[in-house]
């Protein structure tokens, strides 16, 4: 299996943090956040062939600075996707399809965003996954408002688990339940990511290309109830910063 995080953005709503530091580089609880989820990959029964984040020439060389102090240096390469700023900005499947190409990947895929915090154990969603070898799988999380899921990727689910329905920020949400940005491809499923961009216009979020992807074939659903935080603005940095904090302070 191999891994790529997806870190190419340039989180304008967070300036001016972001305007010098990308956000997977600001700490919440002490720790970077990209460390945070480098810790979650670091923890998967019998690990990943390599990793591979894609970033953009802006923030490439803040990027390689960590790398190169990082523990995880050894498994690990970055991408430059050679946009300059959010405006020119290529868009998550393009930088996927990037990654793909540059790295002549051919193999099972774990995507995973750049901004991901979550507590979720990473071994039992690829075990759901993993299980599920005929679709692509998609980590869930129930947000429990209607007016929060109406900034997100939002899904139905089936009793079985199979995505039936989605919708990237719907105006009036089906229901609560929202994609986390953690996905699952199947090595026998990448093709459809190439089919995609070739075709398609909306490169930006992944939800996109899952929501085309619901009517084509098939997509499964892990719920967690594990904490997840989505890091969007000051304050949602903030409360993640404070929750974590709290949380580790009561694990010493």
């Amino acid at each position: 299996m191999k891994i790529i995080i997806l870190a190419a953005g340039y989180a304008t709503r967070l300036e001016p943090l972001t305007l010098t530091i990308p956000k997977s580089l600001l700490e919440v609880g002490k720790k970077k956040i990209i460390d945070r989820i480098m810790e979650k990959i670091a923890s998967l029964k019998g690990g990943a062939s390599s990793i591979c984040i894609v970033t953009n020439a802006k923030f490439f060389n803040v990027f390689n600075e960590w790398l190169k102090s990082s523990k995880y240096f050894k498994n690990t390469s970055l991408l430059n996707d050679g946009s300059i700023s959010n405006e020119t900005r290529l868009g998550a499947i393009r930088d996927l399809e990037l990654v793909m190409a540059e790295k002549a990947i051919d193999d099972d895929l774990l995507v995973v965003a750049g901004d991901n915090l979550f507590d979720m154990d990473l071994n039992k969603f690829i075990e759901f996954a993993r299980s599920r070898p005929d679709g692509v799988s998609v980590a869930l999380y129930d947000i429990k408002s209607i007016e929060l899921a109406r900034s997100f990727g939002v899904l139905k689910v089936d009793p079985a688990g199979r995505v039936v329905d989605f919708e990237e920020k719907p105006p009036e949400p089906k229901s609560t339940l929202i994609s986390t940005g953690i996905y699952y491809f199947p090595k026998n499923k990448l093709a459809f990511i190439k089919e995609y961009v070739k075709m398609q216009n909306k490169l930006d979020a992944p939800g996109y290309y899952i929501s085309w992807l619901v009517k084509r074939d098939k997509v499964f659903g892990y719920s967690f109830s594990e904490d997840w935080y989505d890091i969007g603005n000051l304050e949602s940095l903030k409360k993640a910063d404070a929750d974590y904090l709290r949380k580790e302070r009561g694990k010493k």
